[in-house]
């Protein structure tokens, strides 16, 4: 298990590196990930938020689970949903667990990219899935979701992180 990291950490606000290797490293990094995500109660974590910045995220949602090297999102249904969002990497000072906002994420989304054995993948989403995408992604560009918030939740949600 890897230890999370939290806002404040510059591995957090840097975009990740293309994976290059799809070697016994990079399996051992996901199973780790995945490890890392479950024992958080997470349904997603992306490599920077375990001090790894490589373009490479994993998940469990909506009864699918996996990961996606090196992947490129792409909205399909530009559609506003609001719902409650929060961040392993935004830990209440108090609680230690995520902290939840209203967060916009697109309606519909499709990712593409590789997966442990440099094999092609393609997802479609909607729904908690598409949201997990969105977030994880933006994960991957050095962007946390209280950037998408209105400046007052955000200030809001980062007044209570340790």
């Amino acid at each position: 298990m890897r230890e999370i990291r939290v806002i404040g950490d510059p591995v957090l606000r840097t975009p990740g590196e293309p994976v290059t290797s799809f070697d016994r490293d990079l399996r051992r990094l996901i199973d780790e990930m995945m490890e890392t995500m479950y024992a958080a109660d997470g349904v997603g974590l992306a490599a920077p938020q375990i001090g790894v910045s490589k373009r490479l995220f994993v998940y469990d949602a909506s009864g699918r689970k996996g990961h996606v090297v090196n992947p490129v999102l792409t909205i399909d249904d530009a559609e506003e949903v609001l719902d409650e969002e929060g961040c392993l990497s935004v830990p209440g000072r108090d609680t230690g667990k995520p902290l939840y906002a209203r967060t916009p994420r697109a309606a519909g989304v499709s990712v593409r990219g590789f997966d442990r054995l440099g094999r092609p993948v393609r997802l479609k989403a909607r729904g908690l899935l598409a949201r997990c995408f969105q977030h994880e992604y933006d994960h991957l560009e050095g962007v946390i979701y209280v950037d998408r918030l209105p400046k007052n939740a955000a200030r809001d949600i980062l007044l209570r992180t340790p």
